[in-house]
C-alpha cells in the first residue's frame, strides 16, 4: 500500500525539525566559550577531589622544602 503524499511530507518536515534541533545543539556545544567553561568546570571538580587535592598540596610542600634546603645550605 502506497503512503499518501501528505504523510511523507509530514515525515520529511519532522526529520528536518529534528535535524535543525540537532544542529542547534551541536553549535552550542562547539562554541569555544562553552568548551572553555565546561573544561574549566571539569578541572576544578577534579582538583576538588581529596585524593588529587592532597597530592598536589604534598607535592607543593616538597618543592618548597627542597627550595628552602638548597637556598639555606
Amino acid at each position: 500500500m502506497a503512503r499518501d503524499t501528505e504523510s511523507i511530507e509530514r515525515e520529511i518536515e519532522a526529520a528536518r525539525n529534528q535535524l535543525a534541533g540537532t544542529l542547534d545543539e551541536l553549535s552550542v556545544r562547539a562554541n569555544p566559550k562553552n568548551i572553555v567553561a565546561n573544561t574549566k568546570a571539569q578541572l576544578f571538580a577534579k582538583l576538588g577531589e581529596p585524593k588529587v587535592k592532597y597530592t598536589l598540596i604534598g607535592a607543593g610542600a616538597a618543592v618548597v622544602a627542597i627550595v628552602l634546603i638548597r637556598t639555606f645550605r
